[in-house]
């Protein structure tokens, strides 16, 4: 779930014998996914073979924060590789509460936090709504001029920014065609519905069971 990287570059022609020690520092960034949060006594996942921990996850993220804040070199970043909340807020109507108790706890961060949408933001949230959420981090991209045939759709979730000179991070809207976060009784919705059922054997179509061929 969490995660602190570095990225180093070796010295000009580097000597194949060196200490690693040689190597210089570039920048840091943090990576934490699948938070999951949720007001509920401790479950287990989709195919009930690991234990999960609702409540206590929003804990966890609270002590990553803490941790990265308090590192020697801070974070340039930290990437939130999406489910920030579990799908059961949805049944238990506590979506919008339990978005802004991990929100809240990000503001401790000292460092931009770039999120992406996984299937539990669909699962309690239309694309609408997290267009206009704190999720929407696509303010921090680089201002680049895009060709006329590039421009992507305002629905379309997805950025790119430079952390450091050379280095370019992009996030892709993995959601782009799916039927999660998407009027049901639009065109869009069945086109990807089809699709689905083409490449997916299983009655349940939420089931991992079987090869998916998406």
């Amino acid at each position: 779930m969490l995660s602190t990287t570095s990225l180093e570059a070796m010295a000009e022609e580097p000597d194949p014998e060196a200490p690693r020690d040689s190597s210089e520092w570039l920048f840091s960034f943090g990576v934490i996914a699948d938070i999951q949060y949720a007001d509920l006594e401790d479950g287990y996942n989709f195919q009930r073979n690991r234990r999960r921990y609702y409540r206590h996850s929003l804990r966890h993220l609270q002590s990553a924060i803490e941790e990265w804040n308090k590192e020697g070199i801070v974070p340039c970043c930290v990437l939130q590789l999406g489910d920030v909340i579990d799908g059961y807020n949805a049944q238990c109507k506590t979506s919008e509460k339990s978005l802004e108790l991990v929100m809240d706890a990000f503001q401790l961060l000292q460092v931009p936090v770039h999120h992406t949408w996984g299937n539990h933001e669909f699962y309690n949230f239309s694309r609408d709504y997290l267009t206009n959420s704190k999720l929407n981090t696509k303010f921090l991209e680089d201002r680049i001029i895009h060709h006329p045939e590039t421009v992507p759709s305002e629905n379309y979730y997805a950025y790119h920014f430079v952390p450091f000179p050379e280095f370019r991070f992009i996030l892709l809207d993995a959601y782009d065609l799916s039927i999660l976060g998407i009027d049901q009784s639009s065109p869009r919705y069945q086109q990807c519905l089809k699709i689905l059922k083409e490449h997916n054997p299983n009655a349940e179509l939420n089931s991992p069971q079987g090869e998916l061929c998406l």
